[in-house]
């Protein structure tokens, strides 16, 4: 093998390297995204460019209320949930990949996969209740300080007083009225969680955590 062969071979080795740490870093560590929708404002907004931690993933750990986290969309968000699921009221996945390049197409690399930023209200075993503008858990009214001031939560589907079932959580985003979340398709399984949003990092003038 002369040299110049052996020099492309070892470029392309090295690019091949780092591609893969690249998606594992991406995958199991965290990744940048822009905020393409405005269903969190005014606490996130179009175009915010943010960091998010995929060790919560990774570790498989429990989100706490407050938190702003991303996930899969359901597959059933545009119809929403029926009133028969509302004794269950969890969001359906029926259209994955089964394929283990499927899989790789859609999980790893992203290609075709829709997300959703919202920020989590209720944990497992929560009573929630949609009531009179407000959000009560487990009977207290909830205090929601990044919500502006003349935020009114409705319902948005068959979703007002439920239970959270074990291993999943609800959400919704703080521009109430503007959000399309588990109000309307049910709550998120743990599994199909995918990350947590730490930091802004564009508009430079709002870098920092996201609270």
């Amino acid at each position: 093998m002369n040299d110049k062969v052996k020099n492309i071979l070892e470029w392309i080795y090295c690019i091949i390297i780092a591609v893969v740490i690249a998606l594992l870093i991406k995958y199991f560590v965290g990744t940048p995204t822009i905020v393409k929708q405005s269903s969190m404002w005014p606490t996130l907004e179009q175009n915010d460019r943010l960091i998010l931690n995929r060790l919560t993933r990774t570790f498989g750990q429990m989100p706490q209320r407050g938190d702003i986290i991303t996930f899969e969309a359901p597959s059933n968000n545009a119809t929403g949930l029926l009133q028969e699921d509302v004794e269950n009221p969890v969001a359906k996945y029926e259209d994955e990949p089964t394929s283990w390049w499927g899989k790789f197409v859609y999980y790893v690399l992203e290609i075709g996969k829709e997300s959703y930023i919202k920020r989590v209200i209720g944990l497992p075993g929560d009573h929630v209740e949609l009531k009179d503008g407000k959000v009560y858990i487990n009977g207290n009214e909830l205090d929601e300080p990044y919500l502006s001031d003349d935020v009114i939560t409705e319902p948005t589907g068959v979703l007002t007083d439920f239970i959270v079932p074990e291993d999943t959580i609800f959400a919704m985003g703080d521009n109430r009225e503007g959000s399309k979340d588990c109000r309307a398709f049910g709550c998120i399984p743990l599994d199909k969680i995918e990350s947590k949003v730490v930091i802004r990092f564009w508009p430079f003038s709002k870098f920092g955590k996201v609270d």
